[in-house]
């Protein structure tokens, strides 16, 4: 990926449940990050109980009583003194996450500082950036259509990316020679980490070269394509296939779209209908049956807040998820 000789800067809006952070240089997105409220946000600190220890173990299940109860938080790492009942402090390091047939409970580490107890620090301090009232016109929206079609074209080919249970899976597929379409390749699969936010274990599958300096060649233009991102990666195999583990705090925006699609959804049409301009003293959404049951009653009111409309919903079950409308009605 060659950057833009501007400094880039992270810009951060929020509304509807969620806070959305983009990093720009110039007119050119390069990466993004979804953060929805939660009272389980990483870098939250919080009053936990010690749910579950066994004996002469560090590791404990911990449930959360600050800022908010019933929250359970895995620690690797509780001082021999913190037996089951007692009460710890706790820093989130990584989110709740859903996954397919399965729900990954919270980590967190121990937290010594009584002082910071129960506080959430605002995303502008997490990822150090601006607060604005709104993100660059149409960069939102371009993230927001790779997350929920999973797929990113480039010339001669396209990347399709999938969530298995053990890694998110990025395939390759397109026209030309294997060692010509890598290489195609390489800058949409470094967008792609970054504007989804992808963190954990990443399998990339490349057509299979059979030539190794071949492989080497395209070794190279992945490792200078995500020069600036903190990971570790295997080499290209014979087959094709090449591994990277990052850090993983909080679900990427394709966990967000695979697992909570209706209610990201949900969240994308009210932002939507508060960008509308034009005359009319009512917004329609019209929007799948799922998504409509996804709109919490607060962000409608936060809707009529900031545009000075009555709202009105429609559901129509011939709508896809990701593709609620809204529109100024007279």
């Amino acid at each position: 990926m060659t950057l833009p000789n501007v400094e880039p800067v992270w810009m951060h809006e929020d509304s509807f449940g969620e806070y959305r952070s983009v990093l720009v240089a110039g007119n050119e997105v390069l990466a993004a990050r979804l953060n929805w409220f939660s009272y389980i946000c990483a870098g939250t600190i919080a009053v936990a109980k010690v749910a579950k220890r066994p004996k002469g173990a560090k590791r404990a299940v911990c449930v959360t009583l600050l800022p908010r109860e019933g929250f359970e938080v895995e620690v690797p790492d509780l001082p021999r003194e913190a037996s089951e009942g007692s009460e710890v402090r706790i820093i989130i390091h990584r989110e709740p996450m859903a996954e397919r047939g399965r729900f990954k409970r919270a980590q967190g580490r121990f937290f010594n500082d009584e002082a910071a107890a129960g506080s959430i620090p605002p995303m502008s301090d997490v990822i150090k950036g601006d607060e604005v009232q709104r993100l660059p016109e149409g960069a939102w929206e371009e993230v927001w259509a790779l997350a929920a079609e999973g797929e990113i074209a480039f010339p001669g080919g396209s990347l399709v990316i999938t969530l298995t249970p053990a890694m998110t899976l990025i395939d390759i597929d397109g026209t030309g020679s294997a060692g010509s379409l890598s290489l195609a390749a390489v800058p949409a699969i470094a967008t792609a980490i970054r504007w989804l936010d992808l963190g954990g274990n990443i399998g990339i599958d490349f057509p299979t070269i059979a030539d190794k300096s071949e492989r080497k060649r395209v070794d190279a233009a992945l490792e200078e394509a995500l020069a600036d991102w903190p990971h570790e990666r295997t080499a290209m195999n014979g087959f094709g296939f090449v591994q990277i583990i990052a850090r993983l705090e909080v679900p990427s925006l394709l966990h967000r779209l695979t697992f909570s699609r209706a209610s990201a959804s949900a969240r994308y049409l009210l932002r939507q209908a508060t960008l509308l301009e034009g005359t009319g003293r009512a917004l329609l959404l019209t929007c799948h049956p799922s998504v409509k049951a996804a709109i919490d009653e607060s962000w409608l009111v936060e809707l009529q807040e900031k545009t000075g409309k009555q709202v009105r919903i429609e559901a129509n079950p011939g709508l896809a998820l990701e593709a609620p409308q809204a529109q100024i009605i007279a």
